[in-house]
């Protein structure tokens, strides 16, 4: 069984260290030996855990990074250069991380997850290095006013917002002056405007998985084009299902009447053969009537 480190915990898995195809620390094992290697890894400087997380790859071929429950050792990001430019999703929670100032350009970095750190400013340099930045978790930190994230604006792609814990969240209309703040985002902790839940990402894989899937390789949406012609052919069907009763109905029709008819000349023909049969008896009679006559002459 397989699983990122910041997932292992709660759930007790590793003996031996592997790396997953998307750059997550795997583990596997006991439950004792992942506590034991967790509480080692949370002692671990934050340099060492970004190169063991590379696990013989090159940087610029890292799509997604998870450094969770490492140490940085001055508070500011460490062991990450701008060869990772390949990178799109980073996690670095619970480091000790007070600011982003020495994050390297990230150009392709769509999801940025710095929740339960001791970050309170320093975001100015963000939009210029991740500047399609869709997501951003900030939960957790020590974020107090709202022209420290006044600078997000910058952000023309960010979408999902996370400030919960944070003492900014307190505020009053502390959601409405977000939303103002940053007009661009849809999310702020979880919900839109109108309280409705961020849609599971999981999800939303697998419903485009079934869009692609109707869409064909290529991306070609003959769903419609096959269902107009399933319909087609059943009105067609319909039509002739329906001409084929009715030619039958008539022939039923012509077929009783043929019955009838033969009925009647079978009727006749037995009247006819009982009027035969009437007048040949009476013909017999009268000519055994007329021997009759004759022996008495004699």
């Amino acid at each position: 069984m397989y699983m990122n480190i910041n997932k292992a915990w709660g759930r007790g898995l590793p003996v031996e260290v592997g790396s997953s195809e998307h750059g997550g620390l795997v583990l596997f094992g006991s439950a004792e030996e992942t506590r034991c290697f967790i509480l080692l890894c949370s002692k671990m400087e934050m340099k060492k855990r970004v190169l063991l997380e590379l696990r013989n790859r090159k940087p610029k071929d890292v799509a997604e990074l998870v450094v969770d429950n490492c140490r940085s050792s001055d508070g500011e990001v460490e062991g990450l250069t701008e060869e990772y430019s390949g990178l799109e999703i980073l996690s670095m929670v619970n480091v000790g991380l007070s600011s982003l100032s020495r994050l390297p350009p990230l150009p392709k970095l769509s999801k940025l997850e710095v929740s339960d750190n001791v970050i309170s400013g320093g975001l100015d340099s963000l939009p210029e290095k991740c500047p399609n930045l869709t997501y951003l978790n900030l939960s957790g930190n020590k974020i107090k006013e709202l022209s420290s994230i006044k600078t997000l604006q910058s952000l023309k792609h960010l979408k999902s917002l996370d400030l919960y814990s944070c003492e900014v969240s307190s505020l009053q209309d502390y959601r409405p002056s977000v939303f103002q703040l940053l007009p661009q985002i849809s999310y702020l902790d979880g919900y839109d405007q109108q309280d409705n839940e961020l849609p599971d990402s999981d999800n939303d894989d697998d419903d485009e998985d079934e869009e692609d899937d109707v869409a064909g390789p290529h991306g070609d949406d003959g769903g419609d084009d096959d269902e107009d012609d399933d319909e087609s052919s059943e009105g067609e069907e319909g039509e002739v299902g329906l001409s084929y009763l009715m030619k039958e109905g008539i022939q039923d029709e012509e077929d009783d009447g043929d019955y009838v008819e033969e009925e009647e000349e079978e009727e006749e023909e037995e009247d006819g053969d009982a009027e035969a049969a009437e007048a040949q008896g009476e013909k017999r009679k009268r000519e055994a009537d007329d021997d009759g006559d004759d022996d008495d002459d004699e």
